[in-house]
């Protein structure tokens, strides 16, 4: 699968644009500041009906306009009902009003019923926030990997978190009353428990196919990794037991929860802990090594997508060659625009060294775009 073309119209600084991409590594070269990133956040938004980068939809539009449109037609691997390979995207926002996404046309009901089935992977320099950030940067991770993959996965996701915040405002009642009902607590503690038990046990089954793909990728970056610079990941939950551990755990907590006024068990407590060797990466990893270690997690991403879905998510590398040396790079872009993956975006700053990496893939297909002010031009190669 891969977009063969895009069109943008009042999307951040793009006022319009009309372009056609290779169907296998497409590099965007320019300064910063000029609108590399916001092309591969539009690619974003068609996968995932929102942006990767800004949670406020109205702010994507430009600042001198009343909408924002982003058309994407793409090439897919199975035909369609009519028997046709190609399919169009849209996603549109009139300021006021709600955003609209369409599927060949047809408006999507809701907008999860849309996700996975444009599959895709995104690497930024924000992506350090995994390492750095909260645990609840680490669940979105992970929940966004199984739920391209698992349609199931996502309405228990969903439900859960209706069922959570029901019971946290119910709490917050509770506590601004200064009252307490088990009876009445009871019925959303059923409710977390139908559908964040699943959601544990899918997490657990995630991770035992997910780290011998993350292991591989990490050497095939790292491939001089001794033998203590392992990767690993653990994954932390309370939850250790069956659902009716799940159910005794939440009934324990009835009266401090109540205090607290929010629910203090379950798996929206979840976490991950990331090491090299008997290592914390959060603490002790150099900014090379989690550099490796984010890079490694989000190939192995596309790599678990893709065995899934049978079908190659598009690929979107994003100012990721700071803080890799010029060996790690080339073997990086000649990995990713092999055989074993399909359409790239990349994002650089400097022009020679993206046109050095291609002089020594000759027969690579690929197209160099300069991006200056909004606007895109096809490099001479």
């Amino acid at each position: 699968m891969y977009i063969s073309r895009l069109l943008l119209s009042n999307f951040k600084n793009y006022e319009d644009i009309d372009v056609t991409f290779s169907n296998n590594v497409n590099c965007l070269v320019g300064n910063n500041g000029v609108g590399k990133t916001n092309l591969l956040d539009a690619l974003y938004y068609l996968s995932f009906c929102k942006s990767y980068f800004n949670p406020v939809d109205s702010l994507n539009i430009r600042f001198d306009a009343d909408f924002f449109a982003i058309h994407g037609q793409y090439s897919i691997d199975e035909p369609d009902s009519e028997g046709s390979n190609s399919v169009t995207v849209s996603c549109t926002l009139q300021r006021g009003q709600s955003k609209k996404m369409k599927f060949n046309k047809k408006a999507c009901t809701t907008f999860a019923e849309h996700i996975g089935r444009l599959p895709l992977v995104i690497v930024t320099p924000s992506d350090q926030s995994l390492i750095l950030g909260g645990s609840d940067v680490r669940r979105k991770f992970i929940d966004g990997i199984i739920s391209q993959a698992d349609r199931g996965y996502l309405q228990n996701l969903v439900a859960y978190q209706k069922a959570l915040e029901q019971r946290n405002r119910l709490l917050k009642q509770f506590y601004e009353n200064q009252y307490f009902e088990d009876d009445t607590i009871a019925v959303w503690d059923e409710q977390l428990v139908r559908y964040g038990q699943p959601i544990v046990s899918a997490r657990r089954q995630f991770l035992v196919e997910f780290m011998p793909l993350f292991e591989q990728y990490y050497l095939l970056i790292h491939p001089d990794a001794n033998s203590n610079e392992k990767p690993g990941i653990e994954y932390l939950t309370q939850l250790e037991g069956d659902a009716s551990d799940f159910a005794r755990q939440l009934a324990d907590v009835h009266r401090r929860d109540a205090q607290v006024q929010y629910t203090t068990v379950g798996p929206h407590k979840d976490d991950l802990e990331f090491s090299i060797g008997q290592f914390a990466v959060k603490r002790f990893g150099s900014q090379g090594q989690q550099k490796t270690f984010l890079l490694a997690l989000k190939l192995a991403q596309f790599e678990y997508i893709r065995a899934h879905l049978a079908t190659k998510p598009i690929l979107l590398l994003d100012d990721i060659f700071d803080k890799l040396d010029m060996q790690r790079v080339r073997q990086l872009v000649l990995l990713v625009g092999s055989d074993r993956f399909g359409q790239v975006f990349i994002t650089d700053t400097q022009q020679g060294r993206v046109e050095s990496i291609f002089s020594q893939a000759p027969d690579m297909p690929h197209k160099i775009f300069n991006v200056a002010d909004g606007k895109l031009m096809i490099s001479d190669q």
